[in-house]
């Protein structure tokens, strides 16, 4: 059994892809995943599973679709995996509240990412920086007002979900438990 991580893209966002946690975790547990929790209602299980990753993302996503009636794109991602990217943030001991450093998670290795784009895009205040397949964004003004953040799919060549700082630790507190 492999101990792994679940990130939702898209879900309860504005009234639209509900999917409450509860029936989430009894989801899970139908496509035979053992110890399941779940964290906030935007979309972040831990559990274990015998299955591999890819097969897991495809099997989670159409489960809810033919439950819910919508296909979330599903990251699922090693428990170790998830750590080495959580560990790799050079942002962890910014001063700023940890809801401004976001770790973006790529669901592919990115082609060939412009990175000289997403550094004109960026704000004075801003930092990134692209390492081990995944994207780091301190945004000390908001996710919400940075056109890097906007754009940082489009020019990694890759599909992105993001969690903040503080969600990704709560998430590490689920994988020790």
């Amino acid at each position: 059994m492999t101990k792994y991580v679940a990130l939702f893209r898209g879900i309860n966002v504005g009234g639209k892809n509900i999917l409450p946690m509860k029936e989430l975790r009894e989801l899970l547990a139908g496509l035979g995943c053992e110890n399941v929790a779940t964290y906030i209602q935007s979309g972040n299980a831990v559990f274990t599973s015998a299955s591999n990753g890819a097969d897991l993302s495809a099997s989670i996503a159409g489960a809810v679709k033919d439950r819910f009636g919508f296909e979330p794109q599903v990251l699922v991602l090693a428990a170790d995996r998830f750590r080495e990217v959580a560990a790799a943030n050079p942002y962890q001991d910014v001063e700023s509240d940890a809801k401004f450093v976001h770790v973006f998670f790529l669901a592919e290795a990115p082609g060939s990412p412009n990175l000289e784009a997403l550094g004109e895009l960026k704000s004075p205040s801003e930092e990134f920086e692209f390492k081990d397949g995944a994207f780091y964004l301190h945004a000390p003004d908001g996710i919400a007002r940075s056109k890097l953040a906007a754009q940082a799919e489009r020019y990694l060549g890759a599909t992105t979900t993001a969690r903040n700082l503080r969600t990704v630790l709560k998430i590490l507190d689920l994988l020790d438990q």
